[in-house]
């Protein structure tokens, strides 16, 4: 567990500051204050408080005695103060991050302090976009696959596919052949039957205004033991295979296109300052790549595909650009993605409306004070990408579908914090070159190869925010081979 240093962060001199304000508090009901509404539908919740109390505002959460006080931040300015001119003033020190420990250990998402910085500074130089243009081929042999099996599935018949668990299948098995190589198949069953139980868990117990030892023998407990017992298990045993490797056996095929497997790496990354990491540093990384790594690039994958599907005009110039760069129908490369600016301006806007992750919390140290609130030290804080990225302050008619808001132009018009998917300041997400390539190059291979179109009754789709952007129902499209 990371050493807490927050001893060493002055508080900010807001008390009695010209024009610093205590925020507004959101509606709520007297008993439970607005805890059905984070429930229920946080992300309505979230809209509904910016727009009618403006860019910081309280949420009360639980009964009177257990209730907590929430600070939602709902504007770039904010973001950026939080997650990077600030970020020593909020820290990973809250509740979600507390039972994300207690499933997945402290690997980058979570550690903090020295733990963090030395873990950064191993795991870093594996993640240059030299290295991860390496996955390149793996991604694309991924997509290919998946390609040929629509063809003799749904795309047979112009079908429909469901894109969600489509897309996560899909993303586990690309970010599982990346991190163990040959080990692939032995992990896909168990990963997906195991992280989403552990990742709902730890945000259902974080919202509780009262929570229950993890220890007692509670059927949610029991539940949540065994789903993290199997994937510990999982990720020792191909641990202690490639250590036995390392001393002579023989070591299976990694990745395609000659890249070794990011195990590999971990296990072999080491300086002279921070060592190496332990067995159980390992176990750690690699939850959390399993975890942060195919789940939000599922998503990614998911709405650009169904945006595409219902803007046909907008999927038309998507494959006239690839007609024109990947000539004779070959399969794209990283080196491609630079010529494929209109592809990554829709995954972009995709993930603008839909961010993979919609909210980040923290818990402020000092008091401060943002956009003239006053925010006391000990204050939950949450930023939120899913508000941020449809203030009418920064995006003209935010809910539609407009790919042309990241052109570069358009781009430099913006506040930097005004989109913000990877998060940022010191804490941005290490894999958000890979994310990028592999949802790149993955919709480049599918809708090279197929017409998708919209599959649902034109509606909207049902959404919650857990630790990512959560599907309530299915994301069909029907697809039908390019001619």
């Amino acid at each position: 567990m990371a050493t807490n240093t927050s001893a060493a962060v002055q508080p900010a001199d807001v008390t009695g500051a010209t024009g610093v304000t205590d925020a507004p508090c959101a509606a709520g009901t007297w008993l439970l204050g607005s805890t059905a509404d984070l429930l229920g539908d946080p992300l309505a919740a979230y809209l509904r408080a910016r727009r009618e109390h403006g860019d910081v505002v309280r949420f009360r959460a639980g009964p009177p005695g257990l209730r907590r006080e929430i600070y939602g931040v709902f504007s770039a300015e904010g973001a950026q103060q939080v997650l990077a001119t600030e970020a020593a003033n909020f820290r990973k020190d809250n509740a979600i991050y507390e039972e994300l420990r207690q499933a997945l250990g402290n690997g980058l998402l979570t550690s903090q302090d020295e733990d963090y910085r030395r873990q950064r500074r191993l795991i870093q130089p594996l993640f240059t976009r030299r290295r991860v243009e390496g996955y390149a081929a793996s991604v694309t042999a991924e997509a290919t696959a998946l390609a040929d099996r629509w063809r003799t599935g749904p795309g047979a018949t112009g079908g429909t596919v469901e894109l969600v668990e489509e897309m996560h299948g899909f993303a586990l098995r690309v970010v599982g052949r990346v991190l163990f190589g040959a080990d692939v198949e032995q992990t896909t069953e168990v990963v997906r039957d195991s992280l989403p139980l552990l990742n709902e868990r730890a945000r259902a117990r974080a919202l509780a205004p009262v929570r229950l030892p993890g220890d007692w023998p509670t059927p949610a407990n029991r539940r949540a033991a065994r789903a993290q017992a199997a994937l510990y298990a999982l990720c020792d045993a191909i641990i202690d295979r490639r250590a036995g490797e390392s001393r002579g056996q023989a070591r299976p095929s990694g990745p395609e296109g000659g890249a070794e497997d990011l195990l590999t790496l971990l296990m072999r990354a080491e300086n002279a300052e921070d060592g190496s990491l332990s067995r159980a540093e390992l176990r750690e990384q690699v939850l959390i790549f399993l975890l942060a790594g195919h789940d939000t690039t599922a998503t990614a994958l998911t709405f650009a595909l169904h945006l595409l599907a219902r803007h046909p005009d907008e999927q038309r110039r998507v494959r006239e650009e690839l007609d024109g760069v990947l000539d004779g129908g070959r399969a794209p490369t990283a080196a491609d993605v630079a010529s494929l600016p209109r592809l990554s301006r829709v995954l972009k806007e995709a993930m603008r409306l839909f961010p993979p992750s919609p909210a980040i919390s923290r818990l402020a140290v000092a008091e401060s004070a943002i956009g003239g609130r006053r925010v006391p030290a000990g204050a939950a804080v949450l930023v939120s990408q899913w508000v941020v990225h449809r203030h009418p302050a920064y995006w003209e008619d935010p809910e539609r579908f407009d790919p042309e808001r990241f052109t570069p132009e358009a781009e430099a018009g913006r506040p930097r914090y005004a989109y913000f998917p990877f998060g940022g300041g010191p804490r941005a997400c290490i894999g958000q070159h890979f994310s990028t390539l592999h949802s790149v190059l993955s919709l480049a291979t599918l809708l090279r190869a197929y017409e998708v179109a919209d599959a649902t009754d034109g509606g909207a789709i049902p959404l919650g925010a857990g630790i990512t952007l959560l599907t309530k129902g299915p994301v069909p499209i029907r697809v039908r081979p390019r001619t």
